[in-house]
């Protein structure tokens, strides 16, 4: 599933190509690319045509797309799942064989294609919270900012990380902690502090979490900076591109490869139905706390 870097890189292209211009009209393909759409696919089109894209958003791993000329704070807020591609194409090219929505715009320029193979992602209209400046959408308003963004609290993250009762790993991942960190750049933020992503979140110190965090936003700039990571094709930017931090990577993906800093060979361990990649001399596993 894209992570804050990969939909970051979505969002800027976005930003380009569609800011300012007016949606002439809208063909939903799939009804289930608009299944948050509680009155159907027939209000999502009706919502959209003739209003004017804004300056595209993101919080962690949602985009959203103000609109003008609804005569509220209304916004399309799209979820890329795990397959979802947001592409700008010119007109004449053919459609994508997983194409779920088309929108055209009146300057009849590159029309804006949501493309999903797995059908997991969707795009709605929605209000956005009252009195709020970015126009959040309602639905997304309780996730928590993500490291890029100037107004993320370190502070407070820190605070709130050491305070909690789960393991490390488990924390990162709390959308309501910290948003756009998902499970590639967990392990990698975990590979670069030296901890198990087992390690209770109560037994880290506040230079360790205060290190996890600094990690954790440098290991996304640094994926951002080369367009993300893609291991297939089902991750692309606006254009169809793919990112190249998977060459970069020092954990995910790397099982029984060499770690890049003492040699030992990676191991891979499931979890939460998912895997967790980690070094087991660089990162030991936590000792069990006796009871009493």
């Amino acid at each position: 599933m894209p992570e804050l870097p990969e939909v970051e890189v979505v969002r800027r292209g976005m930003a380009n190509w569609v800011a300012g211009r007016t949606v002439a009209d809208v063909q939903v393909l799939h009804p289930r690319a608009v299944r948050r759409q509680p009155a159907g696919a027939a209000d999502f089109t009706a919502r959209l045509t003739g209003t004017t894209l804004g300056t595209a958003q993101r919080r962690g791993k949602y985009l959203w797309v103000p609109l003008a000329g609804t005569g509220a704070g209304f916004s399309l807020i799209g979820h890329l799942g795990m397959s979802g591609q947001l592409l700008v194409q010119d007109p004449s090219v053919p459609d994508e064989t997983h194409l779920r929505v088309r929108l055209r715009f009146t300057d009849g320029g590159r029309e804006l294609r949501f493309v999903d193979q797995r059908t997991f992602g969707g795009l709605a209209v929605e209000e956005a919270e009252d009195g709020d400046p970015e126009g959040t959408p309602l639905s997304i308003a309780h996730i928590a900012r993500d490291p890029l963004d100037p107004r993320f609290d370190d502070a407070a993250f820190t605070a709130a990380l050491r305070a909690k009762r789960t393991t490390v790993k488990r924390a990162l991942l709390d959308q309501t902690l910290i948003s756009g960190v998902g499970n590639i750049y967990a392990d990698e933020a975990l590979w670069r502090s030296r901890l198990h992503y087992d390690r209770p979140t109560a037994t880290l110190t506040r230079p360790q979490a205060a290190e996890l965090l600094a990690n954790a936003r440098e290991v996304m700039t640094a994926a951002l900076a080369v367009g993300g990571t893609s291991f297939d094709s089902l991750y692309v930017n606006v254009n169809g591109e793919s990112g190249y931090f998977s060459r970069d990577l020092d954990a995910y993906g790397r099982e029984h490869e060499p770690c890049r800093r003492c040699g030992t060979p990676i191991r891979r361990a499931a979890w939460m139905n998912r895997s967790s990649y980690f070094c087991p001399r660089c990162q030991r596993v936590p000792r069990a706390r006796s009871g009493g």
